[in-house]
C-alpha cells in the first residue's frame, strides 16, 4: 500500500469491536495435528498468536506491510511463531500451508477471483482458506470519502468485494469440497456519532493519507467530519452497524 499509514494507537482504539470478527472466524477453522498456518495481514500479532495457540499450530507466520505494526508483533513470536514484512498483494506459495487465514485485510486487494486462486495454490492437499473481509463500503462513513476525493484530484476508493454468493460460486469452482460463508452484520455502540470518524481514522482513511499531502489530508479529514456527522443520527451511545463477510472453506 506505499507510504506506512497504520497507527497501531487509532486502530486499537477499538480493539474490542475489532477482535470479534477474528474470533468469529477463527472458529469455522477445524484444527489438526501439526498445521503449518500463515496470516496475511497479521497487523500488531496478538490475533496471530491466539490463531497459532488455539490451532496448536507447529508453524505459523504473520505477514504484513506495515512496520510500525510488526514492531508491535515482534514481542509476540516464538515457539513456531514469526512475522514477517512484506506486501500480502505479492504473496505467492505453492502446497506449503495447511491453512491460509487473514482477518480484515484482503479487502486492499483487486481481482478477488483471481486472488483466492493464488491462495488456493499456497494450500496443500485437504488444506483450508479461511476469510473475513470488512463490507460496509456503502455506509456514509465509506461513500462520503469516495466523494470527497473527486475535489482533491484523487481517484475514490471502490471496493473489490464480490457478494456473498458469488465467494461461494469462487469456492466451489476452485475445488473446495467444504464451505461456509455469511454476511454478518456488527452491531457497535460507540460513544457518540464522532467516534465513526475516529474508527476510519484507523483502516479506510489510511488510504486517502497515503495517497495526499500531510496539509492536504488535515484539510480532507476536516471536511470529511463536516460532511459526514450530519448524515449519522446524534445519538449517545451511536448505534453503528458493520457488515463483514466472513467465509471458509476446505478443499
Amino acid at each position: 500500500m506505499g507510504a506506512d499509514t497504520w497507527s497501531p494507537d487509532q486502530y486499537d482504539r477499538f480493539r474490542a469491536e475489532r477482535q470479534q470478527p477474528f474470533f468469529d472466524l477463527l472458529a469455522l477453522v477445524r484444527a489438526e495435528p501439526g498445521m503449518r498456518a500463515v496470516d496475511l495481514g497479521c497487523g500488531t500479532g496478538e490475533l496471530t498468536r491466539e490463531l497459532h495457540r488455539r490451532l496448536g499450530a507447529r508453524e505459523t507466520t504473520g505477514i504484513d506491510s506495515s512496520a510500525a505494526m510488526l514492531e508491535r508483533a515482534a514481542a509476540h513470536g516464538g515457539d513456531g511463531l514469526t512475522f514477517q514484512q512484506a506486501d500480502i498483494a505479492d504473496f505467492r506459495a505453492h502446497e506449503a500451508f495447511d491453512l491460509v487465514f487473514s482477518n480484515a485485510a484482503l479487502h486492499w486487494l483487486p481481482d478477488h477471483e483471481a486472488l483466492l486462486a493464488r491462495l488456493t495454490a499456497a494450500l496443500r492437499p485437504h488444506g483450508q482458506l479461511a476469510v473475513q473481509v470488512p463490507a460496509n463500503h456503502d455506509h456514509p462513513s465509506h461513500t462520503v470519502a469516495a466523494a470527497l476525493a473527486a475535489d482533491f484530484g484523487i481517484p475514490p476508493r471502490e471496493s473489490p468485494l464480490l457478494l456473498p454468493e458469488a465467494y461461494a460460486a469462487v469456492l466451489d469452482r476452485l475445488g473446495y469440497t467444504q464451505q461456509h460463508v455469511r454476511l454478518q452484520v456488527y452491531v457497535h455502540h460507540l460513544d457518540s456519532r464522532a467516534d465513526v470518524v475516529e474508527w476510519v481514522k484507523g483502516t479506510l482513511l489510511t488510504d486517502y493519507e497515503r495517497r495526499l499531502s500531510p496539509e492536504a489530508f488535515r484539510d480532507f479529514l476536516s471536511r470529511y467530519r463536516e460532511q459526514l456527522l450530519p448524515l449519522l443520527e446524534d445519538t449517545r451511545p451511536h448505534f453503528y452497524a458493520f457488515k463483514r463477510i466472513l467465509f471458509w472453506g476446505r478443499r
